[in-house]
């Protein structure tokens, strides 16, 4: 079996909600990225074999495949294809499960896996709802094997963590702790240049 190699890795900035980065464009945001990246490395962009982009709320600015779409925003191939998945939080994660087993398996040998999300302009959720208007209030809530099996519950993430800490025992002040230190660390890796690597300028 082939080994799969992480050749490069590259990031935008990130930004507050609303900030300066809160009016790009999804596939712009995508497309500054992967235009960085193909350029850094020796690889003619015709040989990438696929683009798999990671995103969790596939509407508006992000619908319509937001892998190909960034990758043909960047002025790249035509011929290069591109697909989007959604494992909810874990999905860019999924992108680079599913890369890693393409060239693996020995069908493809050059393969960007990625991930977008501009929860400015899409907030956190909006898939969730967007198909009120059709009448189906949540993804869930009309099906009458979820609801048997889950009842009314709901399905989100600050319900989990809600859940989590309960099972472990975990305070408030101990996640906020935790919270602080993340952010303290993150801080001091920008200021002493470790990310000046990965991230590309916008």
């Amino acid at each position: 079996m082939a080994e799969a190699y992480i050749v490069d890795a590259l990031r935008s900035p990130t930004g507050k909600r609303n900030g300066a980065l809160a009016a790009i464009h999804g596939a712009d945001l995508g497309a500054h990225v992967l235009r960085a990246l193909v350029e850094r490395n020796a690889i003619p962009a015709e040989q990438y074999d696929d683009v798999i982009f990671g995103c969790v709320d596939t509407i508006g600015s992000l619908a319509g495949n937001i892998a190909r779409t960034s990758w043909l925003a960047a002025g790249l191939p035509l011929e290069v294809p591109g697909t989007t998945v959604d494992r909810q939080c874990g999905s860019s994660q999924q992108a680079l499960h599913f890369a890693a087993q393409a060239v693996m398996s020995g069908t493809q040998d050059v393969v960007v896996a990625a991930g977008v999300q501009t929860m400015s302009s899409i907030p956190i959720s909006s898939a969730m709802l967007a198909g009120r208007p059709l009448g189906f209030t949540t993804p869930f809530a009309e099906s009458r094997g979820w609801q048997a099996r889950f009842g009314d519950a709901p399905v989100n993430q600050f319900y989990a963590a809600q859940r989590i800490a309960d099972h472990w025992d975990i305070s408030r002040t101990q996640m906020e702790k935790f919270a602080l230190a993340s952010h303290e660390r993150a801080l001091h890796a920008m200021r002493s240049g470790r990310f000046d690597g990965e991230i590309v300028p916008l």
